[in-house]
């Protein structure tokens, strides 16, 4: 014995104080967080010089308190800056280092970079141990249960000043036996002790919160089986010293008596992909068993091309991922299954891979981690490569009472990817008796999927829902003359209580007969009366030579005029709109021809006085595709869509050059290939039921008016609305802009990308920060699913509802302190948070809200 005798509780109840530190660098934003040198300091005035080392605090409710801090000038400006404890960084911040080194070199002003401190309670249960042997102190940290919550907070305050974020990573410590029970060698790494294993309580990390006998067994049987299964693949080796070099194979990939029968058919394949989940590093090492023994029908090879779908190949999959921001110790897969080459009615012409993992970490802790692989024919094979490496994914903790709910709520989202080199061993690590086949099948599914774009089955047949059978709300229908002798008309459902506007357009978005609810049933419900604006550009009054800008000044005034009529001059109307509406009825505001004093407040799905387009869409809208349209078009600028339909011959032959167009998603719908051809997927398949989809297609949109096209190109290539000469007189007026708005964008653009409600959402808070503005973004909704998807309802319809009640309360004038005009700075380098969601008080008077194209 050596040192004073103390209690046993010496190193125990160790806190950190719940810190965690991350670095920022790369900010577009004055962050001045670079401390100075003797030489500047004499040279920079006291007003001009960074803050104390704490600078400025940021409290959550959640427990925890965020500070930044200045860099100190010994921060050593290396090239490789914080990669050991960090990480290697994603993208092009690589070269961030090499930038940063030679502007310090040459004594340039370094890019903006800061430092995050997170404070709040751990659970006080680190340890600090002296090892007697060999004289080590051994330190284990205390558990952090609000980790996950700083992450994020983290991440959303990089997102607001732009860059990119290091936070350190935790080192594991290595147990004893590997998850099969085998003790291995700690001196050579993937080496096991032949023929010891341990099968006892020993081998449970961490209590399990009920009686452990059955666990014990659990635990016991499973070790058996795989001593077995040693056994038995020793035998097959005779002459032969087998020996293990997986230390972390799969518990749950069996290798049954069965496997030695020639007649079962299967393949083992090892894949390892790495990437970014929620901005944390995530490694994820798997080994898939998939059986081919439903396969058989695929040895002709022909007829197995020109069927009409293929076998959907299954497996169990085992392995581990790790994922050290959330647990130190590895996260084993005790339960894993994939489908490969899966295939969604609603898109025929893409295939999926699903993977789901059951996770279990040394803490007790359960995780669920799925993933998705999109195999999609969009420009032939050019993204083969990178859709078949890359893995989109969900992690998501489970609850139960596996341990303590450290992390509740837990759900994030990644991308994990195979490297070429990590390919080229998968391709070289298949075993089993089916690796010929799996090959063929492999290639088989390529070749059909990329190159012949062969659909694996149709959608279903078209079957009347409820709701279709139902009486749709009766509405009464109003012919309308606008100030430049067109006839229009709108449809009023009658109401007791406030009133909407809406702006339908080419695809309806708003009236949705099919569908158990949609938006005018809903906000029905909950007590409004509803006008729907059906302009020149809606298929029931078609017409051949008009614009946007003949919508925004001429349509909405009317239908406006008309809504007075019935309640008064002093009404104000709330005006949701979609796409094109949104366009006219910034035209309409901001161009003066309607007063804001008439609109109580405004939301915009997929639109805004901006306008941003996917890449695709903006090619198209760049090369002379509209001007070649209109010319074969002729005097008829409304080609029917139906294929029933007499059409001539100009229209068939656009019909015809449309469906050849590429899109990101095909369909089997003629129709539906025509629209798309030409206007672009204006929704993902997969959002849509097939009685909407059915109706959309075969009933509801049977003409395509085109006559606005070459306004809405300039448009598009302005990136913001201008009038018909491609002038820009709206944008100079943003005094025009006073009323509040919501701004609502599809998370996986296809048509508009997010950037359109970013900006809008940027102008209206810059311009008029005496209103309450708001922007979200929907994850998984493209164009128009964002109104007319099976999920619409409980995704999207709450927040435009909110919208309307707050300004119904009269929450739409928002206080200016000096906070709010010192934020108008904030506003010019902020970035897009989303680049992975204001009102005045009115008269007692009710309120007319309009729904919009």
């Amino acid at each position: 014995m050596r040192g004073l005798k103390l209690s046993k509780a010496l190193g125990s109840g160790f806190s950190c104080n719940g810190n965690t530190v991350a670095y920022l660098c790369g900010s577009n934003g004055p962050l001045n967080g670079y401390g100075l040198d003797k030489k500047q300091l004499s040279k920079i005035p006291i007003q001009a010089r960074p803050g104390p080392s704490i600078s400025s605090s940021y409290s959550s409710s959640l427990g925890f308190t965020i500070q930044s801090a200045v860099l100190p000038t010994a921060y050593p400006y290396l090239l490789f800056k914080g990669i050991t404890t960090f990480g290697w960084p994603t993208g092009y911040w690589f070269f961030h280092g090499i930038i940063d080194k030679l502007k310090h070199l040459i004594g340039s002003k370094s890019s903006q970079a800061m430092v995050l401190l997170a404070m709040g309670h751990d659970k006080s249960d680190g340890k600090i141990i002296l090892d007697k042997e060999t004289n080590k102190i051994i330190f284990s940290p205390p558990h952090d249960p609000l980790l996950p919550q700083k992450v994020k907070a983290f991440q959303k305050i990089t997102k607001k000043l732009g860059g990119i974020l290091f936070m350190s990573r935790f080192h594991s410590s290595d147990g004893v036996c590997n998850p099969n029970g085998q003790v291995f060698d700690p001196e050579v790494p993937g080496l096991v002790h032949q023929g010891l294993f341990v099968r006892d309580a020993s081998l449970i990390p961490c209590s399990v919160g009920v009686n452990p006998c059955l666990t014990i067994a659990a635990a016991a049987e499973h070790v058996c089986k795989d001593l077995v299964n040693n056994v038995l693949k020793y035998k097959t080796k005779t002459c032969t010293n087998y020996v293990s070099k997986v230390v972390d194979q799969n518990p749950h990939i069996e290798t049954h008596d069965t496997l030695k029968s020639s007649e079962t058919s299967y393949v083992s394949v090892k894949e390892t992909s790495r990437g970014y989940i929620a901005g944390m590093p995530c490694t994820a090492t798997v080994r898939m068993k998939i059986n081919l023994q439903n396969s058989n029908d695929f040895d002709d090879w022909n007829y197995s091309i020109m069927r009409k779908s293929l076998v959907t190949l299954k497996g169990k999959v085992g392995g581990y991922v790790v994922f050290r921001a959330i647990e130190k110790d590895k996260l084993h897969v005790i339960d894993g299954e994939i489908k490969m080459f899966e295939v969604n009615y609603r898109t025929p012409y893409t295939q999926y891979m699903h993977y789901r993992l059951l996770l279990a970490a040394a803490s007790g802790s359960r995780y669920v981690l799925e993933g998705k692989k999109i195999m999609n024919p969009y420009l032939f094979a050019i993204f083969s490569l990178k859709e078949t490496t890359t893995l989109y994914v969900t992690f998501k903790r489970v609850s139960g009472n596996f341990a303590e709910d450290h992390h509740v709520g837990l759900n994030l989202e990644g991308k994990l990817k195979v490297s070429m080199i990590q390919l080229l061993k998968t391709l070289l690590s298949l075993e089993g008796n089916g690796k010929g086949r799996f090959l063929h099948l492999i290639l088989l599914h390529l070749l059909r999927t990329y190159i012949l774009k062969i659909p694996q089955g149709i959608h279903k047949e078209y079957t009347p829902t409820d709701s279709y059978n139902n009486s749709y709300p009766t509405s009464t229908f109003h012919e309308l003359e606008t100030g430049d002798g067109c006839i229009i008309s709108c449809r009023r459902w009658n109401c007791s209580h406030s009133r909407l506007k809406f702006n339908e357009e080419k695809h309806p978005s708003f009236c949705l007969p099919t569908e158990p609810n949609d938006l005018i049933r809903t906000l029905l419900t909950e007590g409004h009366e509803i006008w729907l604006l059906q302009p020149r550009l809606h298929p029931l009054n078609p017409s051949n030579n008009f614009t946007i800008e003949d919508i925004g000044r001429y349509d909405i005034p009317a239908v406006i005029s008309k809504i007075c009529e019935f309640h008064g001059p002093s009404m104000k109307v709330h005006v949701v709109a979609h796409c094109v509406g949104g366009l006219a009825i910034h035209i309409a505001v901001m161009g003066g021809h309607v007063s804001p004093t008439q609109i109580a407040s405004l939301c915009c799905t997929n639109s805004s006085m901006f306008f941003k387009l996917s890449t695709l869409a903006t090619v198209k809208m760049w090369l002379p595709l509209v001007s070649i349209s209109m010319a074969l078009l002729g005097k008829n600028k409304t080609p029917p869509l139906l294929d029933t339909s007499k059409a001539s011959l100009r229209h068939r032959l656009l019909m015809y050059i449309a469906r050849w167009i590429p899109r990101y998603e095909r369909c089997t719908c003629n129709e539906c290939e025509v629209f798309s051809g030409i206007f672009g997927n204006t929704f993902r398949h997969q959002n849509l039921t097939p009685t909407m989809h059915h109706w959309l297609n075969k009933q509801s949109t049977t003409k395509l008016p085109m006559a606005a096209f070459p306004h809405l190109r300039k448009i598009c290539k302005s990136g913001f609305i201008v009038d018909s000469k491609g002038n820009n007189s709206y944008l100079i007026h943003p005094e025009r802009m006073a009323v509040s708005t919501l701004y609502i964008s599809g998370g996986r653009s296809l048509l508009v990308t997010p950037e359109t409600t970013f900006l809008a959402n940027k102008y209206v808070k810059l311009h008029q920060p005496g209103f309450r503005h708001k922007r979200v973004v929907v994850d998984g909704f493209g164009h128009s699913g964002l109104l007319i998807g099976e999920e619409s309802c409980k995704e999207v319809f709450p927040y435009i509802v909110s919208h309307l009640r707050l300004c119904e309360e009269g929450k739409d004038i928002v206080m200016i302190n000096k906070e709010k005009k010192d934020g108008k700075e904030a506003l010019d380098w902020a970035a897009d948070p989303y680049h992975v969601a204001s009102f005045s008080t009115w008269s007692s008077m009710s309120k007319l809200r309009l729904l919009g194209c």
